[in-house]
């Protein structure tokens, strides 16, 4: 018998609001949502910026374009900072594909800096510079091959948790930075300074006059590299396959160890070629700062774009301008550096908001009872 206080199943209201997941979406409309999105949180940062200061947001933002834009130096700035993070998303893509989640970009980039600072030190001037550029760009590509190489293993063979060991690499890798720079460096200053100033031996030349344009090269050929390699090679099968399901990978006989140590070491191993670049083409130095926090900004990157190369490029062409952007404002309206980073993580805020609303749909409950979309 029914209880006289229950009441009828029929008259049981549905809930006001569900969230159903997509189970697809066109990729006009999901880059829509995106777009809608930024927009969003560009309104949003106009309403802080009125509701602090006096300022036109127009006049804001007016700034922060001219300030990733507004003149030959800036855009190459612009574009360097592009490619530096580019280059070590693509990095980070095939591993999270593989669902192998490889947070220790820090390190593999600290490594293949080192490396190459170590060979601009004892071979600069004594080598042919295309020579050491060769020496250094493999050198660091091996080195952060291995720095991958060390979990992937322990991975495969143990099942050891892949997070915690990349990340602890990270503290290992920052140390020997430390403990290397304490030992070049004669006057004890925590600092090697600007590697063969005098003599530019082991720095990228420039093409077509600019300093930055081999490190934007260069990203745009791994990126494209990459995007074949996923998109249409048989290794690229293999990641996709191993990541979706381990089981199905055995029975199609993929071996997954094989894959998790492939895998990890070109990921790794271009991460090292990041560190290159930043030591032979940027900053040409080393130093614990030489990573920049790069590697936790890519994971944001990797997985905002989907872990495709050319959806990546977007997205860092995104925090690329905000990034000079910021700087900009803090400079034109004196905004102090917190007020201006603000400004940033509110866009970014809203970009990734936008991928909740790409893979879940809101439904609201109708007047009979219905959902409606």
């Amino acid at each position: 018998m029914r209880n006289k206080y229950e009441k009828p199943h029929d008259s049981v209201k549905e809930p006001l609001i569900h969230l159903v997941r997509r189970a697809d979406i066109p990729v006009a409309k999901a880059w829509l949502i995106r777009l809608v999105c930024v927009l969003a949180g560009l309104l949003v940062c106009a309403l802080f910026i009125m509701s602090i200061t006096s300022l036109n947001p127009i006049s804001v933002y007016a700034s922060m374009f001219s300030g990733a834009f507004g003149t030959s130096r800036r855009i190459w700035q612009t574009l360097k900072d592009m490619g530096m993070l580019l280059i070590i998303a693509i990095g980070l893509a095939p591993a999270f594909k593989l669902r192998f989640w490889n947070v220790g970009a820090e390190g593999q980039i600290l490594i293949g800096g080192l490396v190459s600072a170590a060979w601009m030190i004892h071979l600069g001037g004594k080598v042919p510079g295309f020579f050491l550029i060769i020496l250094m760009a493999v050198s660091a590509a091996l080195a952060g091959a291995v720095w991958g190489l060390i979990p992937a293993y322990f991975k495969a063979k143990y099942k050891t948790n892949e997070t915690l060991f990349t990340l602890m690499m990270n503290y290992v890798a920052l140390q020997l930075v430390e403990f290397c720079v304490d030992l070049w460096d004669k006057k004890q200053s925590h600092s090697v300074g600007i590697i063969n100033g005098d003599t530019k031996a082991g720095w990228l030349s420039p093409l077509f006059g600019q300093q930055f344009a081999p490190v934007v090269l260069i990203a745009a050929i791994l990126t494209a590299a990459m995007y074949f390699y996923m998109k249409h090679s048989k290794h690229g099968f293999e990641i996709s396959v191993a990541g979706e399901s381990e089981n199905t990978a055995r029975y199609a006989g993929i071996s997954v160890s094989k894959v998790i140590l492939r895998t990890m070491a070109i990921s790794a191993g271009i991460c090292g070629i990041a560190g290159f670049l930043e030591v032979a083409g940027v900053s040409h130095t080393i130093s614990s700062l030489t990573a920049g926090g790069r590697g936790f900004t890519a994971i944001i990157v990797a997985w905002l774009g989907k872990f495709n190369p050319l959806a990546m490029s977007l997205i860092t062409a995104i925090l690329a301008f905000l990034s000079r952007g910021a700087n900009q404002i803090a400079s034109d309206f004196n905004f102090n550096t917190y007020a201006s980073e603000i400004l940033t993580g509110i866009i970014l805020f809203f970009i990734l908001a936008s991928e909740f609303f790409i893979n879940y749909q809101i439904r609201f409950r109708s007047k009979k009872g219905k959902e409606a979309a």
